[in-house]
């Protein structure tokens, strides 16, 4: 199964990007809608959309790099046939790119992180992103409507981040949100919400352990009808000693989810051929301990970005069959 990827671009304003014959240029405000029905359109074989944000000094080749690792990992994964309740995976995924900064210092730690955080507080990348949601959102098709195609039941969406990514989606979601309350798989969808995110998987997030009940408090009012799950690991030293030295406290990404609206369900990890009870996902807050697999230490950093591993495939196929 090919990787079908579809990149978009955000300035250093959070504007969005598109090619020009002068290179990357911001999308004129009044072109924005025309430009998303151009581009990101989700075409009708798709069952399923990932977006996915990379996290810090992270060029356009090396985000596009993971994201082909990741999702053909997951096309490995699922043609082992482990995961009777997905019957069909064709996913689509939209690669967000942010200027996300070059240099290996604590200077441009907290410059990425000051600015991942401005774009998000000051609505430049949260509102980009949130059309970008929205709009993706209102064109999928309705995974509760009845079949418009003879093998497809709806299009599923799904978020994932890495690192400084994760607080993009977040604070994205955050923006869009509207409407009641959307508490889990277990819950109804809000009525006048018939589209929602259908899951939220955040590798090493850069944000500190209470984030989501200051930072992003407004997930728990979110279009989100399923899990935040965040992974973490001891040998992550970004989200560790670096981010307890610029942010004084640890990170999400090294110690997990702390204090949170609703309750964390704290899990391990699972191999490649231990299937996730849905009990263990189907809750608002999943903080999943990833020390005993994510332990390639890549320099100063530790293993932030070992996050492309089959495990980390079979939870996001895992996330997408208990969605169904």
């Amino acid at each position: 199964m090919s990787n079908h990827v579809h990149t978009v671009h955000l300035g250093n304003d959070g504007c969005l990007l598109e090619e020009t014959a002068a290179g990357l240029r911001p999308v004129p405000a009044d072109r924005l809608l025309d430009h998303l029905a151009e581009e990101l359109t989700p075409p009708a074989w798709a069952t399923d959309l990932v977006v996915y944000a990379h996290g810090w000094r992270t060029p356009p080749e090396d985000a596009r790099a993971m994201v082909d690792g990741l999702m053909g990992l997951a096309a490995e994964r699922y043609a082992h046939g482990s995961y009777p309740g997905l019957p069909e995976w064709r996913p689509w995924t939209v690669l967000l790119c942010w200027p996300s900064g070059k240099r290996r210092s604590m200077g441009e730690y907290r410059k990425m992180r000051d600015r991942a955080h401005a774009l998000s507080r000051d609505g430049h990348a949260g509102r980009v992103l949130g059309k970008l949601l929205g709009y993706v959102d209102a064109r999928r098709g309705d995974p509760a409507a009845p079949p418009v195609l003879g093998t497809r039941d709806g299009q599923y969406l799904h978020l994932v981040g890495h690192s400084f990514g994760c607080r993009v989606l977040c604070e994205a979601v955050g923006w869009a949100a509207e409407g009641p309350d959307t508490l889990g798989w277990g819950m109804p969808g809000p009525p006048d919400r018939p589209f929602t995110a259908d899951s939220m998987l955040l590798f090493q997030m850069a944000a500190p352990r209470d984030a989501f009940a200051t930072l992003f408090a407004t997930l728990d009012e979110a279009p989100l009808h399923g899990p935040v799950v965040a992974t973490y690991a001891e040998a992550d030293r970004a989200t560790g000693p670096l981010h307890k030295w610029a942010e004084k406290r640890t990170g999400i990404g090294h110690a997990g989810i702390g204090t949170a609206p609703a309750p964390v369900s704290a899990i391990r990890m699972r191999g490649t051929d231990a299937p996730y009870p849905r009990e263990e996902l189907d809750h608002r807050f999943v903080s999943v301990d990833a020390s005993e697999v994510y332990v390639r230490r890549g320099g100063w950093s530790g293993a932030h970005s070992d996050h492309v591993r089959p495990e980390s495939a079979h939870l996001l196929l895992s996330l997408a069959e208990h969605a169904r």
